[in-house]
């Protein structure tokens, strides 16, 4: 152990050095604008390092520090200089995935099968990191393509330039340099920002046929961004939209997902109802809408997208198995009439025409099943609410679908569904005093409603005999006492013997 007397010599006779100021930093040599861009400096742009996030930084800071280009792209570079949150943040680098990969370890992995790319997480962010993509003209390199021309597999690598031109969109050809702060500008998508146009980049014709998810993204970003489509971009839509059959179905589900449950619902549907991509995606449902009675179907539609809208915007959740139901009860309740037409009960009508509509939307969208079964719920608790006598008011009111099932009949209700049927005209007013009465008042209420309820339960029709008649049970009788002491004697043989 070192003696006070000892530190405090050996710390008067050291020599005092003179402190010295950091390094300065190396300066980064100037890069070159590459060719086809137009370089705009920090002093004309108004995205500073301080709107990006914290992971998405780090991912960028420590690729351009270990020697790679390293730029912020796509729709994070476009909202922010909209001024708009990003959802997420995309990073375009010439590293390969395997070198992105070591260089955040643990937290990186690799992921996709057309194109690998590599998702690196902190905490909740998660940043993904693509490697530039390049055209593939030569024979080895070629993207494998179907007949129609749709890209199947892109693992082709390339440079800054070429993967700037396989981007869909001008606005989402920006590239945000951290090197110096400037922002890369590949396609006047600057200009088209500041003028609210959406413009595709190359043919728009040929880059849906390499990906014809791209009409519902033009979609998409016309209606969340407020965004006037160029007339080519829509244009070239009606020659390819049956090129979405192509596409499989649980990708078209996520895309629907993206254009309903984000904010933009009503806009979205417009704009698929105005290109045609609506009948692409559900053409039962199309045709019903387009019938010249189906006033309240088109109501009920526009009620529940604007419902959407709204929980979005107040920030509640929104889930797809209540949306979905309201988007195909119109095709279920058409399909449903068909087959009562063809004698079937109403109950047996339904269940049947459910099930073989959403297995018809899975060659186009594909529901998944966890979202599909709340749905049938919904639909199935429908007819229940007819009946309001007994205890079936109380069993409904019971049941974990029932707030679901309740926001439905309110949204029939008000979109003139009952409009005339004057028993069923006030069914949603009837369950909302149901939920807010006390005892008293829902035996007063269910009492008035045994007057004016609607028509007793359909039955499902008799049920097949085979001519013969099946004799009940016979209830075995329990032995009396005397008889159980004869039968212990008999046991002994102490019993009468013959």
């Amino acid at each position: 152990m070192v003696s006070l007397k000892r530190f405090t010599d050996e710390v008067l006779q050291s020599p005092i050095e003179t402190p010295q100021r950091d390094p300065a930093p190396t300066a980064t040599p100037t890069q070159s604008v590459p060719a086809g861009a137009r370089c705009v400096p920090r002093s004309e742009h108004c995205l500073s390092r301080r709107q990006i996030s914290s992971g998405a930084l780090q991912v960028l800071n420590t690729l351009h520090q270990a020697g790679h280009q390293a730029y912020l792209v796509g729709g994070s570079v476009r909202d922010l200089l909209l001024g708009r949150e990003p959802k997420d943040y995309d990073v375009a680098t010439d590293a390969r995935p395997e070198q992105v990969r070591k260089l955040f370890r643990r937290n990186a992995r690799l992921i996709g099968r057309r194109f690998i790319l590599v998702h690196v997480q902190f905490g909740q962010e998660i940043v993904e990191v693509a490697t530039f993509r390049g055209p593939g003209e030569s024979a080895e390199e070629a993207s494998e393509r179907s007949a129609s021309g749709r890209i199947l597999a892109d693992n082709v690598y390339g440079t800054l330039e070429e993967d700037a031109g396989r981007r869909d969109f001008t606005a989402n050809a920006l590239y945000y340099n951290i090197a110096d702060r400037s922002i890369l500008d590949f396609a006047d998508g600057l200009s088209d920002l500041q003028a609210g146009r959406l413009r595709m980049i190359g043919d728009p014709e040929q880059r849906y046929r390499e990906d014809p998810v791209r009409m519902l993204r033009a979609v998409r970003f016309a209606a969340k961004l407020g965004f006037q489509m160029d007339p080519a971009v829509e244009a070239a839509i009606a020659p390819c939209r049956d090129l979405l059959l192509e596409v499989p179905s649980a990708r078209l589900f996520e895309e629907t997902i993206k254009l309903f449950l984000a904010g933009f619902a009503q806009s979205s549907y417009d704009l698929l109802r105005r290109t045609g991509l609506f009948a692409a995606l559900f053409p039962q449902l199309d045709s019903v809408l387009n019938a010249a009675d189906a006033e309240s179907a088109r109501e009920l539609l526009r009620l529940a997208l604007d419902g959407t809208d709204q929980r979005v915007a107040q920030g509640k959740s929104v889930t797809p198995a209540f949306l979905f139901a309201a988007l195909l009860w119109p095709a279920l309740q058409a399909q449903r009439r068909q087959l009562e037409a063809q004698g079937k009960p109403s109950a047996v009508a339904q269940q049947q025409a459910a099930a073989e509509l959403l297995e018809e939307s899975r060659g186009r969208v594909a529901i998944p099943r966890r979202f599909a079964l709340p749905m049938r719920e919904i639909w199935d608790l429908q007819p229940r609410f007819t009946r309001r006598g007994g205890r079936r008011p109380y069993a409904l009111l019971a049941h974990p679908r029932f707030r679901a099932a309740f926001d439905f009949l309110l949204l029939r209700q008000q979109s003139g569904e009952f409009a005339n049927d004057p028993q069923l005209a006030g069914l949603g007013t009837w369950w909302t005093e149901f939920q807010e009465a006390d005892s008293e008042g829902r035996k007063t209420l269910m009492e008035r409603a045994r007057s004016e309820d609607a028509a007793p339960e359909t039955a499902l029709g008799p049920l097949p005999s085979n001519g013969l008649r099946r004799r009940p049970r016979r209830r075995r009788r329990k032995p009396s006492r005397l008889t159980r002491s004869h039968a212990a004697d008999d046991d002994s043989g102490n019993g009468t013997t013959g």
